[in-house]
């Protein structure tokens, strides 16, 4: 059986043309908008993906970003590692922003979203969503009006046509000064040169564990003290990789069995 395990790789038109005999292509991972998914469908390419076994790791690091911004953890270990710790330790630049008791504006309240919304309970977080609910539940905001309450929005919906620049100019405009941003889910679901404007200027902060062009990052956030930056490590822990391969396993043997893989997509 031929089979085509990617990871953050296009496959489209012009690379299927190249495997003719491919049966299968196994995203490792949730996400698989690089993967073009109705030219495989012709050619009668099975796609499966990762799901579930990822929301725990990504939840886990949406808080650690959140928790790394709002109380400067990442500007208070270069303080220490330079020497500069004196007198002065509990002033400017170090003074943080409250954790408990602030709105925390979820766009996107899948499998990781409600994963992040379940630890922001426990940090005392006020949760606000964009998803409703029929039984009318409290906590869902239209993306505005969310964008407008939340001191901090974390973002968990999937890249598509459109979501694609979903947080643009003009909704970023809507957040409050010195509200926090944080992206655990891709980076084109932002308008990146908006948001590293609205970064620059100090407006903002924000906690980027993705980007637009990975690997590659726009210089102008490199040495800000308002943005923290992770090498898209949402899935990055020994357990959560070791259970992707699993599913991945099972998915290709699926296939070779002639039977429809649990994950395909």
């Amino acid at each position: 059986m031929e089979a085509l395990a990617v990871v953050a790789e296009l496959v489209d038109d012009t690379l299927l043309d190249l495997l003719p005999s491919l049966r299968v292509v196994v995203n490792y991972g949730a996400g698989y908008d690089l993967v073009d998914v109705e030219a495989a469908r012709r050619r009668g390419v099975v796609v499966t993906n990762t799901p579930g076994v990822t929301s725990a790791a990504t939840a886990d690091l949406t808080m650690a970003l959140l928790l790394a911004v709002r109380r400067r953890v990442v500007a208070g270990d270069r303080f220490v590692r330079s020497g500069r710790w004196g007198s002065d330790w509990a002033d400017e630049p170090l003074k943080g922003d409250e954790v408990a008791g602030s709105t925390l504006g979820i766009v996107g309240l899948g499998r990781i979203g409600t994963a992040v919304a379940q630890r922001a309970r426990g940090f005392d977080l006020r949760v606000l969503h964009t998803r409703s609910r029929p039984d009318g539940s409290p906590g869902y905001r239209p993306l505005d009006a969310l964008l407008a309450e939340a001191d901090i929005v974390s973002l968990h919906v999937p890249r598509s046509e459109e979501t694609h620049a979903l947080i643009d100019a003009e909704k970023l405009a809507l957040m409050p000064d010195g509200a926090c941003l944080i992206n655990t889910s891709r980076g084109q679901i932002v308008d990146e040169p908006a948001l590293v404007a609205e970064l620059v200027s100090g407006r903002l902060q924000a906690g980027l564990d993705v980007f637009a062009y990975e690997p590659s990052v726009p210089a102008e956030l490199l040495e800000l003290p308002n943005v923290v930056l992770t090498p898209h490590l949402g899935t990055a822990t020994e357990g959560t990789r070791e259970a992707m391969t699993r599913v991945l396993v099972d998915n290709l043997l699926a296939v070779e069995r002639g039977d429809r893989p649990p994950n395909a997509v």
